[in-house]
């Protein structure tokens, strides 16, 4: 596994990529503490979890759907929300103001 710091990306960017076209990982540290790892992109990457990381993330920021975000997942609804619940997200977000209509409505 090869080391880079931020500033060494400005200027090995190609040996970067490089690495990750070899099947290498990298790291990449700033000020001496790790910021992030640089993971060949596979197949067997996608269907050991990266997948359910993904489409987590991508619901958690608003980009996806949960339906789409579950597809994604290669997960049922339920099982995709029991996994939101694991990580402690949640799988509907109301804002005040949609709370306070929905309480109208009921009353």
């Amino acid at each position: 596994m090869d080391v880079f710091t931020v500033r060494d990306l400005r200027e090995h960017t190609g040996t970067l990529i490089h690495d990750a076209e070899a099947g290498k990982l990298s790291l990449v540290t700033k000020r001496g503490h790790p910021v992030f790892l640089a993971v060949p992109f596979s197949e067997d990457l996608l269907m050991q979890g990266l997948a359910l990381a993904l489409a987590i993330h991508l619901f958690k920021e608003g980009v996806l759907t949960m339906e789409k975000a579950a597809k994604i997942a290669n997960h049922s609804m339920e099982a995709f929300i029991e996994k939101l619940g694991l990580f402690g997200i949640p799988a509907v977000t109301y804002s005040r103001e949609e709370i306070a209509q929905e309480l109208k409505d009921l009353e």
